[in-house]
């Protein structure tokens, strides 16, 4: 049920009080002889009417019920009863009180038959408005209890999607600097060799030296607009000058030797070559890697480590299982590197699942297809 809903039915529940307590107030009236039956009727009208319209539940509803309890006693005691629940669900438990107090009192002076200090009804007269307000004060503070209970759920998502939305971003930040080196190295390394074959033009015919000369400018203009505009994405403090942050089969081999002196116990399978799949697939590769290896230390210290890499036409495949172990309790983490990994892949065109595996072992896995064109050895056709 929706909160509409729920609001729409507890309205009706409440006219179907106000109407009873309006009946009530007849029937009430019809046991003294029915000697005040149209006034009593049209006086607890008016007041069911009050109780229900919202604007005029405070204060006019709470004084209207008060002065007309302390008049008529007895027949409209519980609409007082309900114009006190109101007041102690909304923390007015002393105006409340004070109501009650008034409309006792009042009607204590009033010496009507339907008064309701008769020797009858001293027990109903103080049990019905301390219940009122009792139930009243249980009911609101359960109410504003469920309510910031609600708000805090609702801040944790919010705050868990700003957290994934961040990381997100940043593993996007993360490739975009990843392939600026990639670019930059391959575009030097293009101007880098037109620049020596037009050392050599007076050996080449002069269509092929211009063209070289058109190549050798447009790649050095090429880098230098990829530095202008990528290079603010890597923090110049963080990399040394000259250093590559592109990584290759050799360092996820040295990342699997890291871990090995750390104390894991990691068993490396490789198939294929990484020559046979993209730059970007072995980048996607290293961090994958990297990410679970990291949180089996966190989460399974101890226990094997198995990888395996296919870098094979049609897709390149790696999973990380490791069976359950011992989680340490001197680390803590965003829990979000997965989000980022599976940004990643999912921007190549793979998915990437992370799970149970059975026997409380984890599993990562992620299939990344090669791009259409993209022939064995990694190479554009």
């Amino acid at each position: 049920m929706s909160s509409r809903e729920g609001r729409r039915w507890a309205s009706y529940g409440r006219g179907a009080v106000v109407a009873l307590c309006v009946l009530a107030a007849a029937l009430n009236d019809m046991s003294f002889e029915a000697r005040y039956l149209a006034p009593v009727i049209i006086t607890a009208l008016v007041c069911g009417t009050a109780l229900l319209v919202p604007r005029l539940r405070w204060p006019i509803a709470p004084l209207l019920v008060t002065v007309a309890t302390a008049w008529w006693g007895w027949p409209l005691l519980p609409m007082l009863a309900i114009a006190l629940y109101d007041l102690a669900v909304d923390r007015r438990a002393r105006i409340a009180a004070g109501c009650a107090a008034a409309a006792l009192g009042a009607n204590l002076l009033s010496y009507r038959a339907t008064s309701l200090w008769t020797s009858q009804s001293y027990a109903s007269t103080l049990l019905l408005p301390v219940l009122a307000v009792l139930v009243g004060l249980w009911l609101g503070s359960r109410r504003r209890l469920v309510q910031a209970l609600a708000a805090d759920v609702e801040h944790l998502s919010v705050e868990a999607r700003l957290r994934e939305e961040a990381a997100r971003t940043a593993e996007r930040s993360r490739i975009a600097a990843e392939m600026h080196d990639v670019l930059a190295h391959r575009l030097s390394l293009i101007a880098l060799h037109t620049g020596v074959l037009t050392t050599k033009s007076d050996t080449l015919p002069a269509p092929v030296a211009e063209r070289l000369a058109l190549l050798r400018t447009t790649s050095v203009e090429a880098l230098s607009d990829l530095r202008d505009v990528l290079g603010v994405l890597r923090d110049p403090d963080a990399t040394p000058a000259g250093a590559s942050l592109t990584p290759t089969m050799r360092e996820v081999g040295e990342l699997a030797d890291e871990a090995r002196a750390a104390g894991q116990h990691i068993e490396l399978t490789i198939e294929g070559r990484p020559e046979e799949a993209p730059t970007t697939h072995r980048l996607a590769t290293y961090r994958i890697v990297q990410e679970a290896l990291t949180n089996a230390r966190k989460h399974a210290h101890g226990a094997p480590v198995t990888v395996r890499i296919g870098y094979r036409p049609p897709a390149t495949l790696v999973e990380v299982t490791n069976p359950p172990g011992a989680p340490r309790t001197d680390t803590v983490g965003s829990g979000y590197g997965l989000v980022g990994l599976r940004e990643r892949v999912t921007a190549l065109g793979g998915h990437l699942n992370a799970g149970p595996a059975g026997a409380g072992a984890w599993r990562v896995a992620a299939r990344i297809p090669h791009p259409l064109g993209i022939e064995q050895n990694g190479t554009p056709t």
